[in-house]
């Protein structure tokens, strides 16, 4: 098995924490969606990252995708519950997550233009969406040890990585502070050996 990624990217990261987390093997290429895109269009047309490449060829493409690929093909340490509600509350989890992460891709995309092209009502309109989304999440987690049930899953892996993404790209962002039982929870998962090894680089 193969994934192209780059280490900074928070949907990359919460594939390769599924991956440690079930003990499946891997070998990791990195590379960058911009600087390599003929490399990664050639696996995956919208080329986009994540991709993982299966021995038997097939291309597996969007970190939900593959985390649920990975999850239907080994029994270790399962992350998405069977239960069709619990299920979808996992999903949900995972998608607002995720939508934390869009919103701050989009901020730091902006703010790559050229000064005189940005869109200061565009990146408060993404900044929002990261504020409110964060919100929820806290509020979704309240004062239980996990995101869902009574241990760990997809949603915590999800929530996580957005949260560490947050401290990557939006460092003035004290969510830490507004959310003490986020703080909590990441603190917990920066202990797991999977977030541990997965930390994007500092810079």
């Amino acid at each position: 098995m193969k994934l192209l990624a780059s280490p900074t990217s928070p949907y990359a990261r919460k594939v390769r924490i599924a991956l440690a987390e079930k003990k499946i093997e891997y070998s990791l290429v990195e590379v960058s969606p911009v600087a390599d895109e003929p490399t990664v269009a050639a696996v995956n047309p919208l080329a986009k990252i994540p991709v993982l490449i299966v021995e038997d060829g097939l291309h597996v493409y969007d970190s939900r995708v593959i985390v649920e690929y990975l999850d239907s093909v080994s029994p270790v340490s399962r992350l998405i519950p069977e239960p069709a509600r619990q299920r979808i509350t996992v999903k949900r989890w995972e998608a607002l997550a995720d939508g934390v992460c869009d919103a701050t891709v989009a901020i730091v995309l902006e703010r790559n233009r050229p000064a005189a092209q940005q869109s200061d009502a565009w990146i408060e309109r993404q900044r929002r969406k990261v504020e409110q989304g964060v919100a929820e999440l806290a509020r979704e987690l309240a004062d239980k040890p996990w995101c869902h049930g009574d241990g760990y899953s997809l949603a915590d892996i999800a929530t996580g990585c957005a949260l560490g993404y947050l401290d990557l790209r939006l460092p003035d962002f004290d969510w830490r502070d507004a959310h003490p039982n986020l703080a909590r929870l990441a603190e917990k998962l920066g202990k797991r050996a999977s977030f541990a090894d997965t930390a994007p680089p500092a810079g």
